[in-house]
């Protein structure tokens, strides 16, 4: 099987944030990053399920390779969404990266325990913003393989 970057695919990536200025960050970061790519940015939990189940406006949306998940959501809480996507035997295998403002152990844990595939706080700092997404990139897709995800 080839994988996404022998077909010269762009990756999908849903970035689940409902903070503009913050979804605009992440959204530069991965343009720095360098690597092929499409951002759908959904920036509340119901709408973002609607997009992974193509409903009402995202009929033609793609199957993302990879969800940022951001936790405190209009509508639909992040770890609601979690769940549903994790529950679902199509999606569940949809690496999901939480990316939350929250540095709370607890918090972590419910995530994990809901079957996230990593918990990481978002930085305080702008610059580190492009550090984190480049960690993520070097993860999923160069370590791991787009094909071990798609």
């Amino acid at each position: 099987m080839k994988s996404l970057r022998d077909r010269h695919e762009k990756i999908d990536i849903l970035l689940v944030e409902d903070n503009t200025d913050e979804a605009y960050l992440i959204g530069a970061c991965f343009d720095e990053a360098k690597f092929k790519h499409v951002l759908h940015t959904i920036a509340d939990g119901a709408d973002a399920l609607d997009f992974l189940y193509k409903r009402d406006a995202h009929e033609n949306a793609p199957r993302p390779n990879l969800i940022i998940l951001d936790l405190s959501l209009p509508k639909m809480d992040g770890r609601d969404v979690l769940a549903q996507i994790k529950e679902n035997e199509d999606y569940r295998r949809i690496p999901v990266v939480v990316l939350s403002g929250s540095r709370d152990e607890k918090l972590k844990r419910e995530c994990l325990d809901l079957h996230a595939n990593c918990y990481l706080s978002k930085p305080h700092m702008a610059g580190d913003f492009l550090k984190t997404v480049r960690q993520i990139r070097d993860f999923w897709f160069s370590y791991n393989g787009p094909e071990l995800i798609a």
